[in-house]
């Protein structure tokens, strides 16, 4: 039986004071993972210096992008930036990368040329991918050009690189190019189609991803469901009630994991849709959902 395994995230705009501690908290509650989104016009912190903070404060604790952007950085310098965080805390380091920023006004920090993100994004996973595996790398591309580059040793343990996206295009590239998938506003319906979307990309690719490398992220509402993140829903899953993807209690997240853990997904991130308190949100995370892993 595939492991299923809940992580948290914390509540967006958690600045670096409120992040300061978080970490060392959600380890002493036994939580396996704490996952950092990449919002930059926002209090929240930088997720890779987030991630940095928190595997220094803590021994068990993984650490993850949920996600990150990758076309429009340098997937050499990237590379090297992972390879590094996972010497420093092996096996213990969850990278995530996806093709455009939740906030439209953020694209132009992440430059890409014209019409070509897509395309952009494929070749710099192909090329991370190929650092992160391998010493001597060469590699000819559209966008980017290496000869004979090693970025240093690489972890005893094969680091997988996990992408997220919804539309048919990226199901396709995570079957291709990525190592896993998480996905989020998604119904249990949807989370089965784009697995197997995923794994068909990658049986004809000749390749195949493990099957307890599929997620998913939600966000916790149980005072009820803030029209922000109601807009949000709508506009990632355009026609369902947001009902159907945000939970509105404690016992609604478990039956919804509960419903895409029978559609094959086996890793899940919970994110509070309030400010309040941390440690009574661990405390309600670790009572309700703590349960469902095994």
């Amino acid at each position: 039986m595939d492991k299923i395994r809940v992580g948290v995230a914390p509540g967006l705009g958690t600045g670096p004071a409120e992040f300061t501690g978080l970490a060392e908290l959600s380890e002493a509650a036994g939580v396996d993972s704490l996952w950092l989104s990449e919002v930059v016009y926002s209090p929240d912190v930088d997720p890779l210096i987030g991630m940095t903070h928190a595997l220094a404060r803590t021994e068990r604790l993984k650490l993850g992008t949920g996600v990150a952007i990758l076309p429009g950085r340098n997937p050499v310098l990237v590379a090297k930036q992972l390879v590094t965080l996972a010497g420093l805390a092996p096996k213990r380091v969850l990278p995530v990368f996806g093709l455009l920023p939740a906030q439209p006004a953020e694209r132009a920090l992440f430059p890409v040329p014209d019409g070509r993100r897509a395309a952009v994004f494929d070749e710099s996973l192909a090329l991370l991918r190929l650092l992160l595996d391998q010493d001597d790398v060469s590699f000819d591309g559209e966008f980017f050009q290496v000869d004979g580059v090693t970025i240093g040793p690489r972890p005893a343990k094969r680091l997988d690189v996990w992408v997220g996206g919804a539309a048919p295009a990226a199901l396709r590239r995570a079957g291709r190019l990525s190592d896993g998938w998480l996905g989020s506003f998604h119904t249990p319906d949807q989370s089965r189609a784009a697995r197997l979307a995923i794994q068909e990309a990658a049986a004809e690719a000749g390749r195949e991803i493990e099957s307890d490398h599929f997620g998913l992220s939600m966000v916790l509402a149980p005072h009820g469901i803030p029209e922000r993140l109601r807009a949000v829903a709508q506009q990632r899953n355009p026609g369902r009630p947001a009902t159907d993807l945000v939970p509105t209690s404690w016992a609604e997240a478990r039956r919804m994991i509960e419903r895409h853990v029978e559609a094959g997904l086996t890793k899940f991130v919970v994110r509070p849709g309030y400010s309040g308190d941390y440690r009574q949100f661990l405390d309600d995370f670790v009572r309700e959902l703590g349960p469902l892993q095994n």
